[in-house]
């Protein structure tokens, strides 16, 4: 489906959902979140790009705790602009969310990101001997405050605020809402948790001695998956899953930048 037949879909029918026998599936949702007014909704220069729902209590939990051995050093204060990949992170949830909390694997990695982040960001160390990105969100969950809660790696500088805000409205009544792409691959680490059932999730899942995020993802029902080819309306590029793994990816982001 292309970007101008997924433009022109009926008001009415947003949601993607992929079908083993036809590719995908239009469904029918609310026209509140039609495809129509997705754009005018959340686009990062309209009047309202910040927005988040009033009803809830929403955190944000970026993880910055792994090492990168592509790298060499802490990928999360690469400098991108002359700024961390962390603050381009941090600066994009902030004001979407009542708290922010950033996971790391070391009381030293702590003091050293502190020169970095505002005061109100809490810091969190990881005690766990694992690492893995599953054994950080949990520690972001079991620190969390908030019903729901946003999840985002460290490395991805471009990640949008429009669709964070989408994810974060998307996520009543639900236990997790995660952007997928046509092929069926997730984003774990760019969705919205259920702070509580996700902890307990996760907690499961390592305790069965599974330490990816798919492990904690399938033990959780109720998700609400938002195919990338929606995303497009608001990141036509989807830079917003956009990461640095390597200084390749470095010099491709700062392009990108420019």
């Amino acid at each position: 489906m292309s970007y101008f037949q997924l433009r022109n879909i009926p008001a009415d029918i947003y949601i993607i959902k992929t079908s083993p026998l036809t590719g995908f599936e239009l469904r029918r949702v609310p026209r509140v979140f039609s495809c129509k007014h997705l754009y005018n909704r959340y686009r990062p220069n309209g009047s309202n790009p910040s927005r988040r729902s009033s009803l809830l209590s929403n955190s944000a939990i970026i993880l910055a705790g792994g090492s990168s051995t592509r790298l060499g050093q802490d990928k999360a204060l690469l400098l991108l602009g002359k700024k961390p990949l962390v603050k381009h992170v941090l600066d994009s949830a902030k004001n979407l969310v009542d708290e922010t909390i950033l996971v790391v694997s070391s009381p030293a990695q702590e003091a050293e990101y502190r020169d970095y982040v505002l005061p109100d960001t809490r810091i969190v160390v990881d005690r766990r001997d694992v690492q893995t990105p599953l054994v950080g969100v949990l520690t972001g969950f079991e620190s969390a405050h908030g019903e729901y809660s946003l999840v985002l790696a460290c490395d991805i500088p471009f990640v949008s605020r429009s669709v964070l805000s989408l994810l974060l409205d998307l996520s009543m009544n639900k236990n997790a809402v995660i952007p997928r792409w046509p092929n069926g691959h997730i984003e774990p680490l760019q969705a919205v948790y259920r702070t509580k059932m996700a902890e307990v999730a996760s907690n499961d899942a390592l305790n069965e001695g599974r330490l990816n995020m798919q492990a904690m993802v399938d033990r959780l029902q109720g998700i609400r998956y938002v195919s990338t080819l929606v995303l497009t309306q608001l990141d036509p590029e989807l830079r917003t899953f956009f990461n640095v793994n390597t200084l390749l990816d470095l010099k491709k982001a700062e392009s990108m930048l420019n």
